[in-house]
């Protein structure tokens, strides 16, 4: 599985030529999960900058629905927060870049986005996908451990 590191996020606005970037948004902040998110702002992004803006209402209740519908979107990168690994799974055998674990403001992350400057710890997510996700807190049978030596 390929999955978009964050420290792409630098060199993707180079890149963000006839790019159609999808974030799933709630209350204008990112969706904090993906897998329940109920709207995806899907914008078309041509040299640099940020040319059309629209709405997607998503609709499919299951996995596999809400894969199909973001594929069916045509997104190149996806930027989102929570999502699980079966839905990253096909988003990124369908082709999709994804950006996970980001939070903020959907305008604020956008500006980033397209400026190159989405960097690791600007938008991550509060607890452990931020700088302790390289200590893999929360895995099975060693959370214990892990909080004891912090």
């Amino acid at each position: 599985m390929v999955l978009l590191d964050t420290a792409v996020g630098t060199r993707l606005a180079d890149s963000l030529v006839e790019m159609r970037v999808a974030l799933p948004t709630w209350n204008d902040r990112i969706s904090p999960v993906l897998d329940v998110a109920t709207r995806l702002l899907v914008l078309d992004v041509v040299d640099g900058s940020e040319a059309d803006r629209r709405e997607v209402l998503l609709q499919g209740a299951d996995v596999h629905g809400r894969a199909r519908q973001i594929l069916e979107s045509q997104v190149d990168v996806l930027v989102c927060g929570a999502a699980s690994m079966p839905l990253l799974a096909m988003l990124s055998e369908g082709g999709i870049k994804v950006i996970s674990h980001r939070c903020g403001v959907v305008d604020e992350i956008v500006a980033a986005l397209l400026a190159g400057e989405l960097t690791e710890d600007a938008f991550a997510m509060p607890g452990c996908c931020g700088r302790r996700q390289r200590r893999r807190c929360g895995r099975r049978g060693q959370r214990g451990r892990f909080m004891e030596q912090e």
